[in-house]
């Protein structure tokens, strides 16, 4: 791995490809976007479904950081709700922070955060408020990006977000992000979590078990037109999108460290 010259990278949408960034963080856009772009919506098919094997139809669930809220299409619960740190008409509860939510105790059967810890200057903070509001034996059920040699070039090539291995994430004082900016991101975070396991569990051992681990997803997303960000696209058919989702299961399989771009993880509240 290497890590990009700078640190956490420029995110400005002046530099980089042209305009490429310039929607950066405009929900309402992505919303739209994505009920016309069929590669699109297999991406996030692709990350989301696979998270209705950890649910019951009756758990009472929550989405932290749930942006444009897609989770919404693909969770087959209807005590499912989505919040976000904004005010988004579409969102059940604005205004949340994930690190201090100020939800009950042992409130929900599972959360799920979709591409936020790398945005979170205090992860540690988090964990330990995901832990306070799930019940005994709950689910935190994350998707996020995997700093592998593939993203840090694309993240190195576009000037979106970054990465820093440097930071060290089991520190509440210490942000590991731009706390000023909530779009700041440091794609290192969730590898510096989740990779080394033995740190996971000396900070989080007593509080959450790994129930579920695995890498994913490459040329799919590459070619999606982004979620948020948009990016050129060649649009294609249903079958031709199958077949990139099992080519992307093949390099996930065979060299992960070099191509996949996330994890899919479950972790299930202790005590």
């Amino acid at each position: 791995f290497f890590q990009a010259e700078d640190g956490i990278r420029d995110r400005s949408p002046s530099r980089g490809l042209g305009d490429v960034y310039k929607r950066q963080g405009n929900v309402s856009s992505s919303i739209l976007k994505f009920k016309k772009n069929k590669n699109l919506f297999f991406l996030l098919f692709e990350r989301y479904n696979w998270m209705n094997n950890f649910i019951k139809k009756k758990d009472i669930g929550i989405e932290v950081g749930a942006a444009g809220g897609f989770t919404k299409k693909f969770i087959k619960c209807k005590n499912f709700k989505i919040s976000d740190f904004s005010n988004h008409p579409h969102l059940d509860y604005k205004n949340i922070d994930a690190q201090k939510t100020g939800f009950k105790n042992k409130k929900f059967d599972f959360i799920i955060s979709s591409n936020m810890i790398h945005h979170l200057p205090y992860p540690l903070k988090f964990f330990n408020e995901m832990h306070r509001i799930l019940k005994k034996g709950g689910k935190l059920i994350i998707f996020d990006a995997y700093c592998s040699t593939a993203l840090q070039l694309v993240l190195i090539l576009m000037k979106h977000e970054g990465f820093d291995f440097t930071k060290n994430v089991w520190d509440s004082k210490k942000p590991s992000t731009d706390k000023r900016d909530l779009w700041s991101g440091n794609s290192a975070i969730p590898y510096l979590i989740f990779d080394d396991e033995k740190n996971f569990y000396k900070y989080l051992g007593s509080k959450f078990s790994i129930k579920y681990k695995k890498l994913c997803e490459c040329i799919l997303f590459l070619n999606s037109g982004g979620v948020t960000s948009k990016t050129f696209y060649i649009p294609l058919n249903s079958f031709f999108l199958k077949i990139i989702i099992l080519f992307d299961k093949f390099l996930s399989f065979i060299a992960p460290k070099y191509f996949s771009l996330a994890y899919k993880i479950v972790l299930e509240r202790k005590n």
